[in-house]
């Protein structure tokens, strides 16, 4: 059996913790855990550094006596993205007791005095930084576990447009050195930070504490998509009909993490939508009446969108890659335009255009890219009222939707 001790934040062991590591014949832990726990000499020790040799090692003694107990000292709370996922792969679930503390983000939201089942949970130690600023983005609090090269200074760089505020909590449970800061963005970006950073807090606070939930974690998704055109404010039917925007939000698959570029925004109908369904959004408008269009609409529907005045490709440069590009506007600078997203686009580029001279130069723009590339004519007819309670089928004017498909990275010299 292998009894896992969370040690929270630095609050004192609970007796059956205390009692479980006075009876252990190994005990595996970082440094500073092992010096702070007052074992005896004869207690066999592990420094927990890599874990692949540490795991070894618990296996070697497992091995010789199943009967010997093997405790794990873990910051924390060691189910929450702690080292009770690998033993669990490694070990199996049974064979553990776990006994769990108290987590640097219930510390964190608990100095700053918030509850914590709204917010979305995101670890960036060790993982692309990108995933964890999509998800600032996007949701109204965030807690950002942070590590080498993604502590506050890089959240703060890529959070500046946004508005909000960051609470950086270092050295969480330490009576001496534990401080909890809020700071703006740039103010993040700015400064030097130390290895004691403990967890970062991104918050909207406009939006700091939301409605009582059933489940915890990011908002439902919504219960349905593709939006009347009604559901917009819009000019001159100047939006994304929404027989076009279902299946074009089916091949964007905007998905909480993901960045999503809107080009052409016009009414931001397609942003909207996306940034509902969790995913960080960018509308890119050239009009100065569809900026402040595309910003009252985020408003109504409750979510956030980073709105860019100009023109694409220019404005382009100054975003993030995007996981996915939708592309609703253009004019003949569309191929160069559609070519400009499809060499940034990690995923997919889709395309809505109704004029059928500009299909074969923005396939063109799309398969040079790479891309894999799709597309369809929709053409539907909707049911309209007539005189004496009855309908007739009135036409929309029909619309080629072309996609393109990023082909997964090919992975070499691995044997099948």
């Amino acid at each position: 059996m292998i009894t896992v001790i969370g040690t929270g934040t630095g609050a004192p062991l609970t007796p059956d913790a205390k009692e479980a590591l006075a009876g252990a014949a190994v005990v595996v832990g970082a440094r500073r855990h092992l010096e702070a726990s007052g074992l005896p000499r004869t207690v066999e020790r592990i420094v927990l550094g890599p874990l692949a040799p540490a795991l070894d090692a618990i296996q070697e003694h497992l091995e010789k006596d199943e009967g010997r107990r093997i405790v794990v000292l873990a910051s924390g709370d060691p189910g929450f993205f702690g080292i009770v996922r690998v033993l669990a792969e490694r070990f199996g679930a049974r064979g553990l007791d776990v006994r769990p503390g108290v987590s640097s983000v219930a510390t964190a939201f608990a100095r700053v005095g918030l509850p914590w089942d709204d917010a979305v949970v995101v670890s960036a130690h060790g993982r692309d930084l990108r995933t964890a600023l999509n998800v600032c983005r996007s949701q109204p609090k965030v807690a950002v576990l942070t590590g080498p090269g993604s502590g506050p200074a890089e959240l703060g760089a890529g959070l500046r447009s946004t508005g909000r505020v960051l609470v950086v909590a270092s050295a969480l449970g330490d009576p001496r050195r534990e401080r909890v800061e809020r700071v703006t963005p740039a103010e993040a970006a700015g400064r030097g930070w130390d290895g004691a950073v403990s967890v970062v807090l991104c918050l909207d606070e406009e939006r700091l504490v939301a409605p009582v939930r059933t489940v915890a974690g990011p908002a439902p998704r919504p219960v349905g998509w593709a939006l009347g055109e009604d559901a917009f404010a819009h000019r001159d039917s100047m939006i994304t009909k929404f027989e076009v925007r279902a299946l074009a939000l089916a091949r964007l698959g905007p998905r909480l993490g993901d960045l999503v570029w809107d080009i052409g925004a016009g009414s931001g109908s397609v942003a909207v939508e996306c940034a509902r369904l969790g995913a960080a959004a960018v509308a890119v408008e050239k009009t100065r009446d569809g900026v402040e269009r595309i910003r009252s609409n985020a408003t109504a529907h409750g979510v956030d969108v980073q709105v860019v005045h100009g023109a694409a490709p220019t404005v382009l440069s100054d975003l993030d890659d995007p996981d996915a590009v939708f592309v609703g506007g253009g004019g003949r600078e569309l191929p160069a335009i559609v070519a400009a997203c499809a060499r940034r686009a990690r995923r997919t580029v889709v395309v809505a255009l109704a004029a059928l001279d500009r299909v074969p130069a923005v396939r063109d723009a799309l398969t040079g890219a790479g891309f894999g590339c799709d597309g369809v004519l929709l053409q539907s007819s909707r049911l309209a009222p007539l005189p004496g309670d009855v309908s007739r089928l009135a036409a929309t004017n029909p619309v080629f939707l072309l996609w393109g498909v990023r082909p997964p990275a090919r992975t070499e010299g691995v044997a099948h």
